[in-house]
């Protein structure tokens, strides 16, 4: 990413810029903004995180955080949106690994939709980043251009940035668990809805469908079956005390029972 500079934000001007970014990319409902340009003002004057990558002068990303707890060890990302090219939302998370190392801080949580494929394999196979909980409906319902109307259920996922999958992902090697023979399907898909298998072995793999923000368009009650499908099944795992261990082919949580 050579042509992409990357730095914080403190001016109410780049503030703007961010807002309209993420308003791209989410087109919220009026007066439903992820964030506004007063409370990044607020968060970067207090010394949280607020960062922006800038292609040829033009923001192409941002991302905002805030101290978390414990105290003097967690940063929160609350969001992160990019646009113009692949790379940039890889570069941010660098970047903010990088700001929270310099702060003593030893891991980054965030949020994410655990239906949506690339954020997961995002998350877990090229940042080694680990989903430790499920939290059902934690929006609310969320009326923006990608959500349309869906329960916000989300899953919180730990960035441990001195871990091995995390100072593998700084090295560009992505993080690929195998899979063990025997394994079971918790979840599976059969043309293209939701099927509940087996979650009562060491190993159970669990699927999420290939495009979850168009089928929330096409096929509104289908979307919703895997909704409440994947919080009954991988919420449910993690509710045991499962661990999610990575995200097979682009296509399935891998989660590992405790023996």
């Amino acid at each position: 990413m050579s042509d992409v500079t990357l730095r914080e934000l403190h001016s109410l001007e780049e503030f703007a810029d961010a807002v309209r970014l993420f308003d791209d990319i989410w087109n919220p409902e009026p007066g439903k903004r992820p964030i506004t340009v007063e409370l990044m003002r607020a968060l970067s004057h207090a010394g949280n995180y607020v960062a922006g990558a800038y292609r040829d002068g033009r923001i192409v990303g941002a991302s905002v955080g805030f101290l978390g707890t414990p105290a003097g060890q967690v940063l929160h990302s609350h969001i992160t949106g990019t646009r113009g090219g692949r790379g940039i939302g890889f570069a941010l998370k660098l970047h903010q690994r990088a700001w929270a190392l310099e702060r003593d801080l030893n891991r980054i949580t965030w949020t994410y939709d655990p239906l949506v494929r690339r954020n997961a394999h995002f998350n877990l196979a090229k940042l080694g980043a680990r989903p430790e909980e499920y939290l059902p409906s934690f929006y609310g319902v969320m009326g923006d251009a990608i959500n349309t109307g869906d329960e916000s259920d989300r899953v919180l996922a730990v960035w441990r940035l001195t871990e091995p999958p995390a100072l593998d992902a700084a090295q560009g090697v992505p993080c690929r668990p195998p899979i063990p023979p025997g394994a079971l399907t918790g979840l599976s898909e059969r043309d293209g809805r939701p099927v509940a298998g087996r979650t009562d072995g060491r190993t159970v793999l669990v699927a999420v469908p290939a495009d979850i923000e168009a089928l929330r368009h096409t096929d509104p009650a289908t979307a919703t079956a895997w909704r409440h499908a994947l919080r009954d099944v991988l919420g449910g795992l993690l509710r045991e005390g499962a661990r999610v261990t990575g995200f097979h082919d682009k296509s399935c949580y891998v989660v590992e029972r405790n023996a």
